[in-house]
């Protein structure tokens, strides 16, 4: 009797085994993915915002690089003003006007001012005048008068003195306008009307000076 009774607990517990490793195995099945790491497929990718990543709008710099300047931002360029001390007068430095003088000899009188804002130097003695284009309208210097350099400034002038027929009898041309640079060389020269129409032939020209006395032209 005893030995049946062992037996049978014997099966039962040999069943309850069974059981048991079926169970294990029936729940240990298929793998789930999620349970040993692998990251389950999914049916669209994820947004920029899911991500971490964002975009930024069309149109706007995504990058703190260069700023923009500043609205009325100018160029410190040249000005143009030419009021620098102590550069040489050039012609176009200078206002020029001509005048009749009939005392104490007929002559013509330049009288050369600087513009405006402009301080300049005549460093070179003799204008250089002439009459039409021509060469024997060209005025000789007499070496008269002259100071060296002249500052022009302001109020402050330079006076020179034409004789502009130095010739006997009826000889000479007509002119209505005079030509008068600071030096030959200057590439801008003045064309300054005349007061009348005078006939000339083999003119001649002082130096400048600030003496009016100084510049009436005399043939030597």
């Amino acid at each position: 009797m005893r030995s049946r009774l062992a037996a049978r607990s014997t099966r039962l517990v040999l069943a309850a085994a069974a059981v048991t490793a079926l169970a294990a195995t029936t729940a240990c099945g298929p793998e789930d993915p999620t349970e040993n790491g692998a990251a389950a497929p999914t049916a669209a990718s994820s947004s920029p915002a899911e991500d971490g990543r964002s975009e930024a709008p069309s149109g706007d710099s995504a990058s703190g690089g260069g700023s923009t300047p500043a609205s009325g931002s100018k160029s410190s360029g040249g000005t143009g003003d030419k009021s620098g001390y102590g550069q040489s007068c050039g012609t176009n430095d200078l206002d020029f006007t001509v005048t009749w003088e009939a005392r104490p000899i007929s002559h013509y009188l330049i009288t050369a001012k600087a513009k405006s804002g402009i301080t300049c130097y005549l460093d070179v003695n003799t204008p250089s005048v002439s009459f039409g284009s021509g060469a024997d309208g060209v005025a000789s210097p007499v070496g008269q008068g002259g100071e060296d350099p002249i500052k022009l400034s302001g109020s402050s002038v330079a006076y020179a003195g034409i004789n502009v027929k130095t010739t006997e009898g009826e000889g000479g041309k007509q002119f209505e306008h005079v030509i008068i640079a600071t030096t030959e060389e200057d590439p801008d020269p003045a064309q300054v009307e005349l007061p009348d129409a005078p006939t000339v032939d083999k003119p001649i020209v002082t130096n400048w000076s600030t003496k009016r006395d100084e510049v009436i032209p005399r043939v030597i």
